[in-house]
């Protein structure tokens, strides 16, 4: 493993050391640069959790809106939206309310897609009440640390997790979810080397349910 890193017992990688990473205008501004590219990754993640759990989810929150361009789409059928941005430098969208504390009420639904790698504490969703929790991240291959070294999205100090699909299913295990749906479909935009797949995503339900 490279300097600086550690593979925890759930099998992800971690960035032990880190520096504050800063989060602000020009770092969300940058999902504007998809254009069009951006409208159709927000049809087909909605599109993924309304086939992956079988209806239109009552209420979503998206954790790490971005841009909000997400929220705008879902907002067309999903009859409660929320956001949530640590930023807070683009205004939530119409129809959608913002929220402080993601930990304090009850979604049926929360998203995090390419926001959970950059969380200092991965382990804080556990407080999370929902039926659903959604991920979308970079797919660490980790095939060998010269690959790991050079991947585009190790990213130090920004990208602090990163997990394969073992690994994944085994950290959202521990805090209670099963894996409904695990799938590469960002892929079909978001291409990368065709000789492996570029991002992970899922769906997990709360085991109780």
């Amino acid at each position: 493993m490279l300097d600086n890193y550690e593979i925890t017992s759930s099998r992800i990688i971690k960035q032990i050391d880190k520096v504050p990473f800063l989060y602000g205008y020009d770092y969300s501004n940058t999902y504007n640069k998809l254009e069009e590219l951006g409208m159709y990754m927000s049809y087909l993640r909605l599109g993924y959790i309304v086939g992956s759990i079988g209806h239109i989810p009552s209420s979503i929150l998206d954790v790490g809106y971005g841009n909000g361009t997400f929220l705008k789409v879902a907002s067309n059928i999903v009859p409660s939206c929320y956001g949530n941005d640590v930023t807070k430098e683009y205004t939530i969208p119409e129809n959608c309310s913002f929220v402080d504390d993601i930990y304090a009420q009850k979604f049926e639904v929360v998203c995090f897609f390419d926001v959970l790698e950059h969380f200092e504490n991965i382990y804080d969703i556990r407080e999370l009440k929902a039926d659903y929790v959604v991920i979308s991240l970079p797919h660490c291959h980790n095939f060998t640390d010269a690959w790991f070294e050079s991947w585009k999205h190790r990213k130090p100090n920004e990208h602090l997790w990163h997990f394969n699909a073992e690994s994944l299913i085994s950290f959202m295990k521990e805090l209670n979810y099963t894996v409904v749906n695990l799938t590469n479909i960002e892929d079909v935009i978001r291409k990368n080397n065709k000789d492996y797949s570029n991002i992970l995503t899922g769906v997990f339900k709360k085991s109780d349910l």
